[in-house]
């Protein structure tokens, strides 16, 4: 078995299909769903407050569940949990293209948020890292495509979908390529670890002589999540992985609502959406290569400066100028936030529990970006305004911005004849 992948490291292999479930995720994503946001109001005749709320909602119940798919995670392996995952979003596409009253639509939204936005997010970047040591940074950035391609896909292809044929019918169309084409993927080509066919992370070797000029894998010391609670930096990063989940659910759910009172229409709207992906993406790539050589404490704070900047941004935005320029400073922030947020994890807490250290970030993420949309659509229903939320909304990323000057990586006191793999 190890022959078979000498010339190559089938570790690529899983960050292709890892940035493919990201992908995936699209139905269950606020990128995609605020485009159906104007759809159901009119269908259905419900207030901004209503969707808004239902939303919240559904989020935070699925937020919840996610320590639970975490330890999930760790328990029966990266596989198993994707397979699952992938079968039940698909289903919850289904479900979402007969629904037919507010309580439905509650129940769909909580099924799309616990395995789009949360499960098929959590499992591909608890996969990665258990590949990549040296190398991960890259490896998350290219994973991340996935994430960028979904996020300039979903919202022109759900506009054109609904303008072709219908809402109903664009749920249908996602849940038939996760059922038939994503699922049947992960069956035949992922692996939970390297070691399971006989490799180690970075695809590197272990040294068995002075003369051997092949580098070893870098150590890692591994932290359980009863460890990790006890630190500092564990809270801090708490904080900044929740702040930018909750302003950019915030905004992306809003926009179209937020344009439309400026005079926007809603497809600079979408032309936003999809600009900030593939500004995005660049910024993801380069992010990736520049955390293998730079602390992760100094890019999470510039992307809290950049977030305070695209608040007062789009507090100006009256013009399609004005928009577009909001996309690109949006793009370059979400880049940032894409990899630094999901690498910080590992590189500071080790891979052998990551599942549950993550599945409690992505808990927290979840939950604060159910608390996103709720304050704005109050506050226009009540202020027939955004402004009032907005200059609310912008203490946040002040204190993501004070979170992240105090997460610093934390030292363990370690057994050097227990670690696996041994520092050169």
């Amino acid at each position: 078995m190890v022959n078979r992948f000498q010339s190559f490291f089938y570790g690529w292999i899983i960050v292709f299909i890892a940035g493919l479930a990201v992908f995936f995720s699209g139905p269950g994503q606020t990128y995609s769903n605020s485009i159906y946001i104007t759809e159901y109001i009119d269908h259905f005749g419900w207030s901004n407050t209503e969707i808004s709320s239902i939303y919240s909602i559904a989020t935070f119940c699925a937020g919840i569940l996610m320590m639970f798919v975490g330890r999930m995670v760790d328990k029966i392996g990266q596989k198993k949990m994707l397979i699952f995952a992938g079968v039940a979003l698909g289903l919850a596409c289904f479900y979402n293209s007969i629904v037919s009253n507010i309580w439905m639509m509650a129940i769909g939204f909580f099924f799309i948020r616990l395995f789009g936005q949360g499960s098929m997010t959590l499992i591909p970047n608890t996969l990665v890292p258990q590949w990549f040591i040296q190398k991960r940074g890259r490896a998350l950035s290219f994973m991340a495509i996935g994430g960028f391609a979904s996020a300039a896909f979903f919202p022109l292809a759900n506009a054109w979908l609904i303008q072709r044929w219908d809402w109903q019918t664009s749920w249908q169309v996602w849940g038939a390529l996760l059922l038939f084409l994503f699922v049947p993927l992960v069956i035949l080509f992922v692996r939970n670890k390297p070691e399971d066919i006989g490799l180690k992370p970075d695809g590197l070797t272990l040294r068995k002589n002075k003369n051997q000029k092949q580098p070893i894998p870098i150590a890692e010391v591994d932290w359980t999540l009863q460890e990790a609670r006890k630190t500092l930096a564990f809270w801090a990063l708490i904080v900044c992985v929740g702040i930018p989940a909750l302003v950019n659910t915030a905004i992306t759910f809003h926009l179209v609502s937020i344009f439309r009172e400026n005079h926007i229409t809603p497809e600079i709207a979408a032309t936003v959406l999809s600009l900030m992906a593939i500004i995005g993406f660049p910024i993801s790539l380069i992010s990736g290569f520049i955390l293998e050589k730079v602390k992760t404490r100094t890019l999470l704070i510039v992307i809290f400066i950049l977030e305070t900047v695209l608040l007062l941004l789009l507090l100006i935005t009256q013009n399609a100028l004005t928009a577009i320029i909001f996309g690109v400073i949006w793009g370059m922030a979400s880049g940032l936030e894409r990899i630094t947020i999901n690498i910080v994890w590992p590189n500071y807490f080790g891979r052998k529990y990551l599942g549950s250290i993550k599945g409690v970030a992505v808990t927290v993420t979840v939950v604060a970006s159910s608390f996103g949309p709720l304050p704005l659509g109050v506050g226009y229903d009540v202020f027939q305004s955004y402004t009032q939320a907005l200059v609310l909304i912008m203490l946040f990323p002040i204190i993501g911005l004070i979170a992240a000057t105090l997460a610093k990586k934390p030292v363990k006191e370690v057994d050097s004849t227990r670690s696996k793999y041994v520092a050169p």
